[in-house]
């Protein structure tokens, strides 16, 4: 076969291979990353490295729009609109100038935020236009099951055989030099503190934080998973000495993130499985239960199972200038779960910073993003006052409406992925959710083929 033979071919194989490589590549990418940035790979060569999912998912849709015959056979929907609509928000407010919005904005705080913003418009349309049989979802969902259980085992030996010595030497320079967060005065040598769960007596906790190097972006993970898991059960009536394991292992795993946000998520997303499946109901209802009193129960019992780690000697004097200071009270606690008061007063702030300026800021004044570049944050955790800090009220409303419409034709679809996009939008009200590579490629590429597929019997239950 010519060479023009074989890129031929290569443009006409359905392009499902990408998906697997999301779900194994995203769940592995901080973790390889930040031992790459520890071996001397630094700067704008592992900015291109890092890149590897924002051209893959490109090449993703050449493929699938060619081979589906778009554009000329392309008939928008009322969601398509609305992604579009707010594509298009974002990129007027990357060119509208900082000066004319309030907001103060680098040149690179723009590009980043308008990767963050519109890559689940990218990968939405590529799972619009992605043919899947029954075979390939099952298949794919294997790959997340698999994965979730890889993640899940290699985050329990950590926690309790990898000494937090070997994060300082090897995951600060990728947050901090490389991605460009400021993790000074958290009181763990630039980690971030989510690392921990600081109890308050200079014996900190370990959580669980796996190749995410994030607790709460791996317990998002495994929300997903548990939820793809529910379904696997029921539907297929899957051998209990197989299904049984595996989801034990992912409910460990999940509380030892020590993320309570994601154990409530969880159960909602349970209920919601269990409203749109009536002949499921009884045990997802029992599931959600089950949910939500494992959680409380494990809070009460952290302290005492999970492991124990130490600070370092300038690690306790920040501790103890920080519970001596005016600030009073208890040691830095950093990333771990703040109270729910806490996150409510952020999502006020928020909404009252969006309803003040309602025209917006302008990309990059944010989130991750603003703290990333050292511009002020006008709006945090939340992914949609982050939206209408950076977009307008109007963006932020176009992105809740398109939201919703992806979780009514999912619900619809594919229950299992409907709840898992009811629990993340659920998360979005106190946390930045579409800043997890892993759901974004993954979650909203699935999200646009369910709402898209016109074959049901091809959509996993």
């Amino acid at each position: 076969m010519s060479q023009n033979g074989r890129f031929t071919a290569f443009l006409d194989r359905k392009p499902v291979w990408l998906l697997h490589v999301f779900v194994v590549g995203l769940a592995l990418h901080n973790l390889v990353a930040a031992e790459l940035y520890h071996a001397g790979l630094r700067g704008n060569a592992l900015e291109a490295v890092s890149s590897w999912k924002e051209l893959l998912l490109a090449l993703g849709l050449v493929l699938v729009w060619r081979q589906a015959g778009y554009p000329h056979r392309f008939r928008p929907t009322r969601l398509d609109w609305l992604a579009l609509a707010f594509g298009a928000f974002v990129v007027v407010y990357a060119v509208i100038p900082q000066s004319a919005l309030g907001g103060g904005a680098t040149h690179r705080g723009i590009a980043l935020a308008a990767r963050h913003d519109l890559l689940p418009v990218a990968a939405y349309f590529f799972g619009r236009a992605l043919p899947l049989t029954t075979a390939d979802v099952r298949r794919v969902g294997a790959t997340i099951i698999l994965v979730a259980c890889g993640v899940a085992a290699f985050g329990i030996v950590d926690i309790y055989a990898i000494p937090l010595t070997y994060w300082r030497h090897t995951a600060i320079g990728w947050f901090t030099t490389q991605l460009g967060f400021d993790y000074k005065g958290t009181g763990l040598s630039g980690l971030p503190q989510n690392f921990i769960y600081n109890t308050g007596n200079e014996i900190p906790l370990r959580r669980l934080v796996s190749t995410f190097l994030s607790p709460l972006a791996t317990s998002y993970f495994l929300v997903v998973a548990l939820l793809l898991a529910a379904s696997w059960r029921l539907a297929t009536h899957a051998r209990l000495r197989v299904w049984a394991p595996v989801v034990a292992l992912l409910v460990v795993a999940l509380l030892l993130t020590h993320s309570r946000s994601s154990m409530l998520a969880l159960a909602l997303a349970l209920l919601a499985f269990a409203v749109v499946r009536p002949q499921w109901r009884v045990p997802l209802v029992a599931a959600a239960v089950a949910t939500v009193v494992l959680s409380v129960a494990f809070v009460k019992v952290y302290g005492h199972v999970a492991p124990t780690t130490s600070f370092t000697t300038a690690e306790l004097k920040e501790q103890r200038a920080h519970a001596h200071s005016a600030a009073g009270g208890q040691a830095v606690s950093g990333f771990q779960d703040a109270s729910t008061e806490s996150h409510l007063q952020s999502l006020r702030d928020g909404l009252r910073t969006d309803f003040h300026h309602p025209w917006g800021f302008g990309l990059g004044n944010a989130g991750s993003t603003a703290a990333r570049t050292k511009v002020t944050i006008e709006a945090g955790e939340s992914s949609y006052t982050e939206l209408g800090a950076e977009t307008g009220i109007v963006g932020g409303l176009l992105f809740v409406a398109w939201s919703l419409g992806l979780l009514v034709g999912t619900l619809r679809g594919a229950a299992w992925l409907g709840a898992s996009f009811l629990a993340l939008l659920a998360l979005g009200l106190q946390t930045d959710i579409i800043g997890v590579p892993w759901l974004v490629f993954v979650v909203w590429t699935l999200a646009g083929w369910c709402v898209t597929t016109r074959d049901r019997s091809s959509v996993a239950p």
